[in-house]
């Protein structure tokens, strides 16, 4: 018997076992960003502290040193708060900006959405280097989320597209659909999945094909948000009904409907998941974060300071959720 094929291809099964149980590099905070979200116990404590400009402050984002990234869309300014310092730390963007989101990708590196004037603003924090990629269409630049091929996916409201930009080249490609599109996230087998909020549907975007297909949710839901689960499955907010849906995107089905404690008017809004699988998301008009368990089905209700407005909500590295409070002007914290 050869013993050093035999160690050869030993290692080489062992290490195929290993490298195939580790998550997708690109998938995080059940929204696609640059780094792997936690989970830890949440018990339920808020912490909350003012934005210097807080001109609807909106959308936070993990970055990988561990700051957490907004934007403030009325004050076209890029903002960074250290949890470590408990200090801010605030960038100007050019006038006519209103940047709506923002993400971080793995190597640091901040893609804001200029809704305003229809860029994607590539801004790199520690030179303070700022690269302007103007949308073809001239559209408005929404969410973004990032695919394993280090692509950058965004919505575009307005202009009913979906916005493909190549962050190694610059280009940017753009696909016509219809319903608004809202939210964005990216399944496993890197299907874009968004939210047609005012077409009561989602739709899916086959990057090889750039073929556009329809999942129906029913009139007047009004999805909003979707998040890509550690199993692969999606979770979307239904703004319209005060529902929380399941999705296969294999089968393009709705798994199950789950009424959230707020009722019919709660506004369900953002959504994310962590590496439990934990399901959190928003009631915009209840002011509360509800945590699902999609294992016991139960959910758990966690209320935040009235008039909040929260739009976004992410997981970091921790586990603990962040969002940011359109109205109250207020970076938060749950833990």
């Amino acid at each position: 018997m050869n013993h050093k094929l035999f160690r050869f291809a030993f290692w080489g099964v062992l290490l195929g076992g290993i490298l195939c149980c580790l998550p997708p590099a690109a998938r995080a905070g059940g929204s696609n960003y640059g780094i792997t979200p936690g989970a830890r116990a949440i018990e339920g404590r808020v912490s909350e502290w003012p934005v210097p400009a807080p001109q609807f402050a909106r959308d936070p984002t993990p970055a990988p040193d561990g700051g957490i990234y907004f934007v403030v869309m009325g004050g076209d300014k890029l903002g960074r708060f250290d949890p470590k310092t408990q200090s801010f730390r605030e960038w100007d963007l050019p006038e006519g900006t209103h940047p709506h989101s923002v993400l971080v990708d793995a190597g640091g590196v901040a893609w804001l959405t200029g809704k305003g004037n229809g860029t994607i603003v590539e801004f790199h924090a520690g030179s303070g280097k700022e690269v302007i990629h103007r949308v073809p269409s001239s559209g408005d630049p929404h969410t973004a989320a990032l695919d394993d091929e280090g692509v950058l996916w965004f919505t575009e409201q307005g202009a009913n597209r979906i916005g493909r930009l190549d962050r190694k080249t610059g280009a940017i490609r753009e696909y016509e659909t219809s319903g608004n599109p809202y939210g964005i996230s990216i399944d496993h087998g890197g299907n874009v999945w968004f939210c047609r909020i005012s077409g009561d549907m989602l739709g899916k975007l086959d990057p090889k094909t750039g073929v556009i297909s329809d999942l129906a949710t029913g009139k007047g839901t009004h999805p909003r948000r979707m998040a890509t689960a550690p199993d692969g499955t999606l979770w979307v907010t239904l703004w319209g009904n005060g529902r929380l849906i399941h999705v296969d995107p294999g089968t393009m089905k709705v798994i199950k409907e789950y009424p959230l404690p707020g009722g019919p008017d709660g506004g369900p809004y953002a959504v994310t998941v962590d590496a439990d699988g934990r399901v959190f998301a928003s009631e915009f008009n209840a002011d509360t974060v509800d945590i699902l368990d999609p294992t016991t089905e139960a959910i758990r209700v966690i209320h935040v300071p009235r008039n909040t407005g929260i739009r976004k909500m992410v997981i970091d590295r921790q586990g603990s959720l962040w969002y940011v409070g359109s109205t109250s002007g207020r970076l938060g914290r749950v833990e």
